[in-house]
Formats: C-alpha cells, structure tokens, sequence
C-alpha cells in the first residue's frame, strides 16, 4: 500500500472549513485534458458553521446515476441559514463530480467507482485522488458521516436508510438510532457483499457515526423519492442537534440481511421476467425471476429461486441482465 503522507492531497478548497458563516465553492483537482491543459475538476461544497458543535458531513453522487442525494443537497446547501446550525454542516453533493457529470456510476476519466476507491492516493488516478481527500481532509473534520444512495441504473430498492452491523455495539447503536431519525419507509440492517474500498468501511474505521440509503432506482428520481431524501436529512442533523426543531416522526419498518441468502444473482444472459414486486413477500424455493435466452425461441428460461424467506427489497432494473448481475435481494422483518 502507498505511504499516504509521501505527498500532500492535491486538492485544494476555495473555502475555509474553520470559518464562521455561510459557504459556498469547490474542491479544485488539477485535471489536464485534451481541451484544458490547465484544467480541474471543480466539485462543489459548501460548508454552514456556527459555534461549537458537531460536524455533519453529507455527501450525494457517491455513484454518479443516483439522484435522490444531489437533489436533497443541493437544495440543502441553496436553503440551510446559519442561525438554524450549532456546530458544523459540510456539503458535498456529487463526491464523484465527473460521474454525476456523466450521469454513469463510475467516472468517465478513469472508469473509477468512487465507493470501491478508498483510501485513495494522492498521486493514483482522478477518483483514487478525490477519494484520499475525503479519506484525509474531509473524513476526520466529522463526527456523523451520512451518505446518500439509490440503485443507479441498474437496481431498483425499496427506499430504506441503513447502517451496519459492526464490532463496536456503542458506535453502531448511534448509527441505528439515526437512521430511526431519518424516518425512511422502511430501515435496514445492511450486509454488504464487497466492503472493500468503500467510503462506508473507511468512516466507520475511524470511528465515525456512519448512515447510508437506497432511495429507489432506475437511473432516476420520483417525487416521493426526492421527499424521503430531503424530510430523512433535516431528521439527521436535528437528532444530531445540529439543525434546530423537532424530528418529524415517521413509522419505519425494520428489515434485515442476515447473511449472503438474501441475494440472488444471474448465471446466464437474457430477458429478464420478474415474478415478484418489491415489498412483496417471497418463501425459499419460490422462484423470483425467469431469464429467457435471446438468440432462439422455443428454449426454456432460465428460473432463479429464492434461497430465504423474505421481503423483496431490491431487484435488477434493465429488462435485460447478464450473467454475473444481482437479479434480487431479499431482506426480513425484525
């Protein structure tokens, strides 16, 4: 692993992250190009401090395709006023600036997945670079990280907030009690297939309070969506008591992915028919979806059963799936 104290980020802010007040800039990345030989990569942030207090860091467009984030931030960032604050709020709503950019999942400078990049490097690639500033700047400034998500382009999730299991029970009981706070429609103890590299993994090894989402998906935003995203993160900084007034109390349905069973995955390409909705609930053997060869007719699809009993908290979004893709995830009421 690279020694990250070789060299300095080269990242620098417009704002000062200590300052009183309302701010508004960028996180500016030196990026030369075929049509800027002196060019950056501008990522907006904004920063509202006001006295002693804990600091919230709220990031979107971890994942340039999901939009719930950017749109509950951006609209944060244009309405928080600093007599509403005590402590700290920093804004980032599109982390994966040239993602959300592209509206792609990964970066189209470097193909890099931002939540599969950290710690970063200071000299490794344009996301490897965005992620060490997060990892060295941004990161230790918090004490309540929350992250927002929804399923890209390729997912489809009932909207829940989660945190996760973790080996310190205070730290992840504070996480739980603000994703009860979020008051999303449903809330999960989330199991992650790949941790390595991720943003999650890196804030929580360090301590922090660690939130997270899945808003819905497809690529895009819905009204409900958008709302969820927007009521869940003035609900954060309020249980934080960093935002003034009351949560807004909302009933939340508990769901947990107790181990790998929960997910269902493709082992052939082809038209994909879903036999269950989401919320809908699935018995082990069921079969939850029928993927159908393309190259001839009169062959029989392929049947993906379900390997728990379970509600169906997530599926493949695209009619069409290779092999390799997550078709469904099943969750369980607690």
């Amino acid at each position: 692993m690279r020694d990250l104290t070789l060299r300095p980020s080269p990242i620098s802010s417009t704002i000062d992250f200590s300052a009183e007040g309302v701010q508004h800039g960028f996180l500016r990345l030196p990026y030369s190009r075929d049509d800027s030989a002196w060019g950056s990569v501008m990522i907006p942030v904004t920063v509202v401090k006001n006295g002693e207090g804990p600091t919230a860091l709220l990031t979107g467009g971890n994942h340039g395709d999901e939009y719930e984030g950017p749109i509950a931030l951006f609209d944060l960032a244009r309405t928080l006023k600093v007599e509403d604050v005590t402590g700290r709020v920093i804004i980032v709503p599109a982390m994966n600036y040239p993602a959300f950019l592209a509206g792609t999942r990964t970066s189209p400078i470097d193909k890099g997945n931002m939540n599969r990049s950290f710690p970063g490097a200071p000299d490794g690639t344009v996301t490897e670079k965005i992620a060490d500033y997060f990892q060295r700047t941004l990161l230790p400034l918090a004490d309540i990280v929350l992250d927002f998500h929804s399923g890209g382009k390729t997912l489809d999730f009932l909207p829940f907030c989660a945190a996760h299991i973790l080996p310190d029970k205070a730290q992840e009981a504070k996480a739980f009690d603000l994703v009860s706070a979020f008051g999303a429609p449903w809330s999960m103890k989330m199991l992650e297939i790949d941790a390595v590299g991720m943003y999650d993994t890196a804030a929580e090894e360090m301590g922090k309070i660690f939130v997270t989402t899945e808003l819905g998906g497809g690529g895009t935003a819905t009204a409900k969506s958008a709302r969820i995203a927007k009521t869940g993160v003035s609900n954060v900084l309020k249980a934080a008591g960093i935002l003034k007034g009351a949560v807004e109390s909302a009933r939340t349905t508990w769901l947990d992915m107790p181990d790998g069973n929960c997910f269902s995955f493709a082992e052939d390409a082809g038209l994909i028919e879903p036999l269950f909705d989401l919320g809908d609930r699935v018995k082990k053997g069921e079969v939850v979806a029928r993927i159908y060869p393309i190259g001839r007719t009169g062959v029989r699809p392929l049947e993906v059963e379900a390997k728990m009993d379970g509600i169906l908290a997530a599926r493949h979004f695209p009619g069409l799936v290779k092999a390799g893709d997550c078709v469904s995830v099943l969750a369980v009421e607690t």
